[in-house]
């Protein structure tokens, strides 16, 4: 076998197939682009699934690639082997209605052997049981005997995903020797021992899987293979797992280094040093395709991947955050065949810093916690951890139930998983009936649901905003009726409607609906079902009721609005992604009539820098009167033009796309603009953290951003007439009095401190004396409160082993000062105690340490007596000592 590095195993294959007229693309991102059904990019094949169902033409009949991948289902078995990883590449060469089984079979063959060298006597293939025409093809091409190719079934060598293309699939095997195996003499390909490692999987996609179940032969055949090039270069390589190999080794003893543990000491710390190397691994590609940790889909796997990585850092002594350091190692490993990951080191290394800061923190409270239940559990001789627990430890603290699993596991206990189950939909039960209480439709979104299967509103107000209808359907505090009348609050839906429903993070219509002998205001539009548009709101005059004829009228003007503010955030969104860069995805939206708020992953506070370049993007835009235009296409055909899909929305066969101009292009079913010049201004509001790697734009548009602007305007207009003088001279202005007033400052400092030195010197001589010990109880003015803890410091400095009680008169209230010395302190004296009885007993409040107490009287007329009674017990405490000293 050819010894090759992984990089040069890569270009080998890419140059290979190549030379067999084959495109070579570049790795797809981790993120599918533009399919919300994925989380991740877990094949070779997934960025071409549009052209084996044939929703779009591929830029070449063969491809190649290296495609980077992530999988997360053996997530448990990472580390605990010598092939699983969550991270790994993909070598593959696809054919899309151009070659098929026989040439796929013989440039694989001549592919390890002539190429990598693999010795033939030891390969074996599987097949599909009833392929026999793949079963001859080896035999023919590759000269395998029949006793080494393997026909096992549907489970393990034909290839579906449901409805669509499939087809039987062969897999090919090295033998690596019977003393790796289980022993039983008709050991061979597919059994479960370590013998015979697969390494590269070849899918011959020819079939077309009908809704009946049907298998119908395609008429364009096609090709998908993919070779693991971690194994394969462990098996080039002649090291024991993918995790000894020349692109992952290095970052492995660079955890080992961390930890001060040499790999392969011990059996259980090398679990967790290939753990942390492959978390990390995968962990960085996920940053540097945008994506952020968090609480949901693709945020949630990688801040998964990141807690793990951390614990087990923790389980072989790391207690200080390292792996940002482990990702620079990372990307130097990894940097030639990926260059962009030197762009995004960064913000990896930022992410990856922050997430570690804030999950320490989590981990060890969490684990302290768990440790004292599982301590609990075991004096009581039980060895499950109840659900509830587990479920209060993830909701109150944030410690994920993955985390209690391994804990737990490793301390000999398992966890019910069932009980966190029902704990967690307890809670979400409780989000919905509290969502219900606050809904205007009553939490009654069963009974819509029921409602929609024989009712159908449809929506006319892309057109326009006032339509002739009729009324379908009318309820009242949850029960259908038969009509509402004056002052009545309840919900209609009509046959069709001009109404927007909210959806999309766009608010519903408000207005009103106009029957013969009565109107309702629209409040709010719901969709609480598919189908189903309901109006929320009253009825202000006469009745309305079942089957009239009436007039639905959309408010214009809030409409006009909310449109601005739709195109606005479409604007917004890309001018995000082409100022801060392509990990920008929406994370949430809110548009109204009066403001629109955006949620997107960020994983740093947006620099004011930023924000205003941003801004001007957007008004650019605006000022070049693009055109908003709306097609219906299908959902291939949009994807492949590059309109922007939303992770987690569901979209159907046709979906409707927004574009501005040649600027945007989303899918989206909100109401727009015809024009961006309709916008007419663009003003960010606010830029905020709503959580971890997630920050938030508010905006306004159109009239509410000219009334911003007149009302910034008028502001420093006024400002200007305070500081007499002009708009153009208020900066200068306000410098020259923060300058002066600096000025002033300073030299009140220093006569604060020439009165502090005095006023100490002079009260200093007016402490009693009691046995050595100084008691000093004063009241002076002119000092604030930091002025007259600063005077008993130096007070204390003169005085030695003493107590101070000192007061501050401020206008109509006392500062409060409490000083007792170290010694003192314990021997019981208490300032905290000491200032809370003076406040207490002058109408205050006040409290502190045993060294130092600090509060404020509000009754000035009650603050002698009270600092006298206060004295008189510290003077008798004092005594006391003294006695005892004799």
């Amino acid at each position: 076998m050819r010894r090759l590095s992984g990089n040069e195993l890569r270009e080998e294959y890419l140059r290979f197939f190549e030379g067999k007229g084959h495109l070579r693309l570049p790795s797809a991102s981790l993120v599918p682009e533009n399919d919300p059904t994925l989380l991740f990019t877990g094949a070779g094949m997934v960025p071409f699934k549009p052209y084996f169902l044939g929703r779009a033409s591929p830029p070449h009949p063969r491809l190649t690639t290296c495609q980077r991948c992530l999988r997360t289902a053996d997530i448990d078995r990472v580390g605990t082997t010598a092939r699983h990883a969550t991270f790994f590449e993909m070598l593959g060469n696809f054919s899309f209605g151009d070659y098929f089984k026989e040439e796929a079979i013989g440039w694989a063959w001549e592919f390890i052997t002539r190429h990598l060298e693999l010795p033939r006597e030891r390969l074996w293939v599987t097949v599909y049981q009833d392929d026999d025409e793949a079963a001859a093809l080896w035999e023919r091409i590759a000269g395998i005997p029949p006793a080494r190719i393997v026909r096992l079934g549907k489970e393990d060598n034909f290839w579906e995903i449901g409805v669509g293309p499939c087809g039987p699939c062969s897999e090919i095997y090295l033998d690596r020797g019977p003393d790796r195996g289980c022993g039983h003499p008709d050991c061979k390909p597919g059994c479960h021992c370590d013998r015979f490692m697969e390494f590269w999987n070849l899918v011959f996609i020819q079939y077309f899987k009908n809704e009946t179940g049907e298998y119908l032969p395609l008429e364009r055949k096609g090709i998908d293979t993919g070779m693991g090039l971690e194994r394969m270069a462990a098996l080039l390589q002649g090291v024991e797992s993918i995790f000894d190999i020349d692109l992952v080794r290095p970052v492995l003893d660079q955890v080992a280094r961390t930890a001060g543990i040499p790999y392969g000491a011990s059996p259980e710390k090398d679990v967790s040093l290939r753990v942390i190397t492959d978390h990390v691994r995968g962990a960085t590609f996920l940053i540097a395709d945008g994506v952020l940790p968090g609480n949901e889909g693709r945020g949630y796997v990688l801040r998964r991947l990141i807690r793990r990585a951390i614990r087990h850092g923790r389980l072989l002594g790391i207690e200080r955050p390292f792996l940002d350091a482990i990702a620079g190692t990372m990307v130097g490993v990894m940097e030639p065949a990926y260059p962009e990951l030197r762009e995004h080191t960064p913000r990896i290394r930022e992410v990856l810093r922050t997430e570690e800061a804030r999950f320490r923190a989590t981990l060890d409270q969490g684990t302290q916690l768990l440790e004292q239940l599982l301590e609990r559990l075991r004096a009581e001789g039980k060895r499950v951890l109840p659900g509830e627990d587990a479920f209060r430890l993830y909701d109150t603290y944030g410690f994920p139930f993955e985390l209690t699993k391994e804990v737990a596991t490793e301390s000999g206990f398992t966890v019910d998983k069932s009980g966190f189950d029902a704990a967690m939909e307890r809670q979400r039960e409780r989000a919905r009936a509290t969502r219900g209480e606050m809904s205007y439709l009553g939490g009654e979104d069963d009974a819509w649901a029921r409602l929609a299967e024989r009712l159908r509103s449809e929506f006319t107000g892309y057109q326009k905003t006032s339509d002739a209808t009729t009324i379908l359907a009318l309820s009242r505090e949850g029960q259908l009726v038969d009509e509402l009348v004056t002052g009545e609050r309840g919900e209609m839906v009509l046959a069709s409607t001009p109404f927007y429903g909210e959806a999309g993070g766009q608010v519903g219509d408000t207005g009103t609906i106009t029957g013969p002998s009565g109107q309702f205001v629209v409040e709010d539009t719901q969709r609480p079902a598919a189908g189903l548009i309901v109006h929320v709101g009253k009825v202000v005059s006469g009745r309305l009721r079942m089957g009239e004829e009436v007039v639905a009228s959309v408010d214009a003007q809030d409409r006009m609005d909310t449109a601005r503010n739709h195109t606005a955030t479409h604007l917004l969104h890309k001018a995000l992604r082409e100022i801060l860069g392509e990990h920008v995805r929406q994370a949430g939206s809110l548009v109204a009539p009066d403001r629109l708020r955006f949620d997107f992953s960020q994983g740093r506070p947006v620099e004011p820098a930023e924000l205003v370049r941003i801004e001007r993007l957007v008004n650019e835009k605006i000022l070049a009167d693009l055109p908003v235009t709306v097609e219906e296409l299908p959902i291939e055909e949009a994807l492949r033009r590059g309109a922007m899909a939303l992770f987690g929305e569901k979209y159907g066969d046709v979906v409707r796309v927004v574009s501005v101009g040649d600027f945007s292009m989303e899918l989206c079913g909100g109401t727009h603009v015809r024009r961006t010049g309709e916008i007419g201004l663009f003003k960010i509001t606010a830029e905020e953290s709503t959580g971890a790697g997630i920050r938030r734009i508010e905006a306004v548009t159109g009239r509410r951003a000219l009334a911003l602007v007149e009302e910034r305007f008028a502001l420093l207009g006024r400002v200007a007439a305070l500081l007499e003088t002009n708009v153009d001279e208020v900066t200068s202005r306000v410098e020259r009095l923060l300058g002066q007033w600096r000025d002033l400052n300073r030299e009140y400092q220093v006569l604060t401190e020439r009165l502090a030195e005095k006023t100490a010197d002079d009260l200093a001589e007016r402490a009693k004396d009691i046995g050595g010990m100084r008691l000093l109880v004063a009241t002076v003015k002119g000092f604030d409160p930091d002025g007259l803890l600063a005077l008993g410091d130096r007070l204390q400095a003169r005085l030695g082993e003493s107590v101070l009680l000192l007061a501050s008169i401020d206008g109509q209230q006392a500062h409060l000062v409490t000083r007792v010395s170290r010694g003192l302190a314990g021997a019981g004296l208490d300032a905290g105690r000491l200032v809370r009885e003076v406040a207490e007993r002058a109408g205050g409040r006040g409290g502190g340490r045993r060294e130092l107490g600090r509060g404020a009287a509000r009754d000035l007329r009650a603050l002698p007596a009270a600092l006298d009674s206060v004295a008189e017990k510290v003077a008798s405490q004092l005594r006391a000592l003294d006695l005892s000293h004799h």
